[in-house]
C-alpha cells in the first residue's frame, strides 16, 4: 500500500513539476528576448525567475527549511557551501538571489543544460586547468557588478557522507573583487519523518553514477524532508592572501557545521583542500 501511495504521488508530483518546468522555460525565454541585448538585466531577471519557479519545486516536495543565521548585509557576495544533490539547488536558489557556477559538463547534458542557460548559470570547464584563469576573472566580473555568486567548490554533489575536498582557485574570485566570500552549510534533517540515514539517503542525494531520471524520481516520491539552511561568518581576504588558506578555512567552517547521513557503526573522514 505504501509503495503505491508513494507511486501516485510521485506521478502527481512529475505533473506539476512538468508544469512549473514549462512555465520557467517559457518566462525565462520571454526575458531572454526583452533583454536580449542588455546581459546585466538579462541577469537579474533570470535570477528572479529561477528564485521564484525553485520556490514553487521546494513547495511541491514538501521540503521544510529551516534558516539559521542570514548572509553579509551591505554587499554582495560569493556564496561558498556544501553540495549533496539538486534539492539544495532549489534550496538555495529559492533563498539566495544569485548566479550559480555550474560545469560545462552540465551545458551539455540534454535539458539539464538549457535549464542552467535559461536560469542564467556561468559555465567552467573544470576538465581543463589552462581556462582557469580566464574563468576566474569572469566570476570577478559579475561580482564586481553587483552580483551573488553561488560556487559548490567540491565541483561535485556528495553522498552526503562527508564533505570532499575544495578546489581553491574560483573561490579567490570573492578576495580579487573585494567581495566577502559567504560560507553556509545545507544539511538534511529528517526525510519522511526519520533521521537522514543511508535508508533514505538515495531520495535527496544524486552523485556517483546515479540516473538524474532516478534521483528526480525518488525525491518525487517522498512525502517530506526537512532540510536547514546554516549562513556562516563571512570570511574577508583579499587578492594576496594565500588561496590555500582562505580554501581551508572556509572547509573547516562549513565542516564543522556538517551533520553526515547517519552511518552505524562506520566514522566519517575529514577531507582538506585540494589544489585546483
Amino acid at each position: 500500500m505504501e509503495a503505491i501511495q508513494a507511486g501516485l504521488r510521485g506521478v502527481l508530483r512529475l505533473f506539476f513539476a512538468v508544469i512549473i518546468i514549462c512555465a520557467f522555460f517559457i518566462t525565462a525565454f520571454i526575458l531572454k528576448l526583452r533583454h536580449k541585448s542588455d546581459l546585466r538585466a538579462r541577469r537579474l531577471a533570470y535570477i528572479a525567475n529561477v528564485q521564484r519557479h525553485c520556490g514553487l519545486l521546494v513547495r511541491l516536495c514538501n521540503v521544510q527549511v529551516r534558516v539559521k543565521g542570514s548572509p553579509v548585509a551591505g554587499t554582495n557576495f560569493l556564496y561558498v557551501g556544501n553540495h549533496m544533490g539538486f534539492v539544495d539547488i532549489f534550496v538555495v536558489s529559492a533563498l539566495v538571489p544569485a548566479l550559480f557556477i555550474t560545469s560545462q559538463e552540465m551545458r551539455e547534458t540534454p535539458v539539464l543544460g538549457d535549464l542552467c542557460e535559461m536560469a542564467g548559470c556561468i559555465f567552467v570547464e573544470r576538465r581543463s586547468r589552462t581556462k582557469i584563469m580566464g574563468e576566474l576573472n569572469v566570476l570577478v566580473d559579475a561580482l564586481k557588478q553587483g552580483f551573488n555568486i553561488v560556487l559548490y567548490p567540491e565541483a561535485t554533489s556528495s553522498n552526503g557522507e562527508k564533505i570532499l575536498p575544495f578546489k581553491k582557485t574560483l573561490m579567490m574570485s570573492g578576495p580579487h573583487a573585494g567581495k566577502p566570500i559567504q560560507p553556509a552549510c545545507i544539511n538534511y534533517l529528517e526525510v519522511n519523518g526519520e533521521e537522514f540515514s543511508l535508508k533514505w539517503r538515495d531520495h535527496v542525494c544524486w552523485y556517483g553514477d546515479m540516473p538524474f531520471t532516478t534521483a528526480m524520481w525518488n525525491m518525487l516520491t517522498t512525502k517530506s524532508v526537512t532540510a536547514e539552511l546554516e549562513f556562516l561568518e563571512p570570511i574577508y581576504a583579499n587578492a594576496e592572501t594565500n588561496r590555500s588558506e582562505v580554501a581551508n578555512q572556509a572547509f573547516h567552517s562549513i565542516n564543522s557545521r556538517f551533520r553526515p547521513v547517519v552511518t552505524r557503526p562506520e566514522a566519517v573522514d575529514v577531507g582538506v583542500a585540494e589544489e585546483s
